[in-house]
């Protein structure tokens, strides 16, 4: 989910909540049907741990027979992680990878040193009237992990640990926080989770990781007084223990980790230590080196110009 212009989110005002670093606002772009948020990278802000690109997508709700057609394209150096509130998508890649991801499940797409994959509407799904609605997010792999075999691992919505306590409900997608340890594994100290949160629930972010930060998908929440709406990547600094007040209904995505190892080259879909390395792949695309991905061979997306 990666086809934006190149323009970045906007930083916003911190305003006077000391434990507040950064407030992005995304900008919003229509891909022919749904509107995508992209909240990471910001100016000032290229990451959160190793979250790299953060992408809200919809919610959205196609016409009967259309649905979501992103054709194949390549991607480097990076882990992808796609988590759905509503609707489904059809990931298919080029170790031959078909299934679908509904919402709750996650997908762990590890690039490495080269994968192709596509996300559609399926068949079926596109019968129905589809919908879309989630968050894609991609984690930079650690330098150790750059050039690794790519790989695919599914866990369903059932495998997540989830924590049901004081108006709150939360899946942790991955790394461990309120006791709990994910099965996602990533080779980074990395934290991901889902907050739904009922009006008046307090959720606490312990100071367990360097770099924090929540999105807000959905609702309203306060920050020592301060409130903060839907829309918004609120980024902490380190040392502090969060208190998370909903004051709405809302929905919140945690995420966090340890600084990376370096900062990284960002072009197209590709990401590395290497600017290098990215000419190479630039090359290796363009010249048709990539695998294809089975079952979705007639389309792909061309190299951007420039």
């Amino acid at each position: 989910m990666s086809q934006l212009p190149a323009d970045d989110p906007i930083l916003g005002d911190a305003r006077s909540c000391e434990a507040i670093e950064k407030v992005i606002v995304p900008r919003s772009h229509d891909l022919g049907g749904f509107q995508v948020r992209r909240a990471l990278p910001a100016i000032g802000q290229r990451m959160v741990g190793p979250f790299i690109f953060f992408d809200q997508m919809g919610p959205a709700e196609f016409h009967l027979g259309e649905g979501l057609d992103v054709r194949p394209h390549p991607h480097i150096g990076l882990s992808t992680v796609t988590y759905l509130f509503d609707g489904e998508i059809m990931h298919r890649d080029s170790l031959g990878t078909a299934l679908a991801i509904k919402p709750g499940a996650v997908n762990l797409m590890t690039a490495g040193r080269g994968i192709v994959h596509s996300e559609r509407t399926g068949m079926e799904a596109r019968a129905s009237g589809p919908k879309l609605y989630g968050i894609q997010a991609w984690l930079a792999l650690p330098k150790t992990h750059e050039e690794v075999a790519p790989e695919f691992k599914h866990h369903g919505a059932g495998d997540l640990p989830r924590i049901v306590e004081g108006g709150k409900r939360i899946s942790l997608i991955m790394g461990s926080a309120y006791g709990q340890t994910s099965p996602v594994k990533f080779p980074w100290d990395a934290l991901y989770a889902e907050a739904v949160l009922s009006p008046g629930a307090i959720l606490p972010l312990d100071p367990d990781y360097d770099e924090r930060a929540i999105y807000i998908v959905s609702g309203k929440v306060d920050i020592a007084g301060d409130e903060f709406g839907a829309g918004q990547l609120l980024v902490f600094k380190p040392g502090d223990r969060i208190s998370i007040l909903a004051i709405d209904q809302s929905r919140v995505m945690i995420v966090g980790g340890e600084p990376m190892d370096g900062p990284r080259n960002i072009w197209w879909n590709f990401v590395s230590s290497s600017k290098e390395r990215i000419e190479q792949a630039k090359q290796e695309w363009k010249t048709g080196r990539f695998d294809t991905v089975p079952g979705d061979e007639s389309e792909f997306i061309p190299l951007p110009e420039g």
